[in-house]
């Protein structure tokens, strides 16, 4: 009511006289511009023009848990209010999601509501204020040298599938816990005079690996493809990002029952790798300089700062030092 008399004040102080569809169609047109989902909607677009496109992934994703909060119904900017995001937050909860990830909706849906105030579509109320937007630190995700070499002996020539995914777990802790998605996008080009260099899609950091002989040994037990890609998860131009994320959820599936066959209780994916081969590398007596303790900083950010002031033969020789105990 307190919009519909708002649009009827402002069509009277207009020269021109108005009909009831002029109010119609305004009522309806501010529904559209201050709808959280259309709006929010949109802001998923943009991020994909952008070509941020786990950014945008990460969007639809908190998107899709609000609405099923609110049962597929829409809101009004306005409407948000600190009352109804406890309410979210208790009942993603009560469905049993982690605090990061409580977290992680809440930042994103925050995000997105300081860009409607910035859009003066709404007043600031900060309704984010009393739920969690914190980072838990995370159960410890590392297993132990002597599981990756059991990983390793596994003679799994009876399903390739498994063998596949054993393949892509171990390059990723070849090459110091290289992300699944920087594994896909690898391009031949990358791979010249013995070092291969790429740039994270998280974070832009270029890294530089030095080739060792077991990269080249899991590379060679695949024909060589006809696309420009290294290894074989896009095996064909277009639909990229599909055919990466089908992998991902394969590969992560199948190392589950690796995890089953070796009688490892930890939860094992792709993941795992990064912390493992940070552990082992400060168990080894690799410098804290080298690899900050382990990934046991609060942030991955932090971690980072550690690597990319690091001379790079040193990351290498540590590789090596861990290569070589396999």
């Amino acid at each position: 009511m307190e919009r519909l008399d708002a649009i009827v004040r402002e069509q009277e102080n207009k020269s021109t006289g108005f009909t009831s569809d002029d109010v119609v169609a305004s009522f309806h047109g501010f529904i559209k511009s201050h709808s959280f989902k259309c709006f929010m909607e949109e802001t998923t677009n943009k991020l994909k023009q952008l070509n941020k496109e786990r950014t945008a992934e990460t969007y639809t994703s908190a998107l899709n848990s609000f609405m099923r909060f609110r049962n597929g119904r829409d809101i009004l900017f306005d409407e948000v209010s600190s009352d109804l995001m406890m309410e979210y937050e208790a009942w993603l909860k009560e469905n049993g999601v982690r605090m990061n990830t409580v977290s992680f909706y809440n930042r994103i849906l925050r995000a997105v509501y300081n860009r409607a105030v910035e859009n003066e579509l709404v007043a600031q109320r900060y309704p984010f204020k009393h739920v969690y937007t914190g980072i838990d630190k995370t159960v410890k995700r590392a297993i132990a040298l002597e599981e990756i070499k059991r990983i390793k002996e596994l003679d799994l020539s009876f399903k390739s599938s498994l063998d596949f995914a054993r393949n892509m777990f171990l390059f990723s802790f070849y090459t110091r816990g290289m992300s699944f998605v920087d594994m896909a996008y690898l391009k031949k080009s990358d791979l010249r005079n013995g070092i291969l260099s790429y740039q994270r899609r998280k974070t832009k950091q270029t890294l530089h690996i030095k080739w060792e002989r077991c990269m080249q040994d899991l590379v060679d037990q695949y024909p060589v493809m006809d696309t420009e890609y290294l290894l074989p998860i896009i095996k064909r131009q277009g639909d990229e990002r599909l055919q990466y994320r089908n992998a991902l959820r394969l590969v992560n599936g199948k190392l589950k029952i690796i995890a089953d066959l070796i009688g490892l209780r930890a939860n094992l994916t792709m993941y795992t790798t990064r912390h493992s081969w940070a552990s082992i590398a400060r168990n080894q007596d690799v410098p804290l300089a080298v690899i900050s303790e382990g990934m046991g900083h609060d942030s991955e950010h932090t971690t980072l700062i550690y690597l990319a002031s690091l001379d790079n033969s040193k990351v290498d020789k540590a590789n090596e030092l861990i290569l070589e105990k396999l």
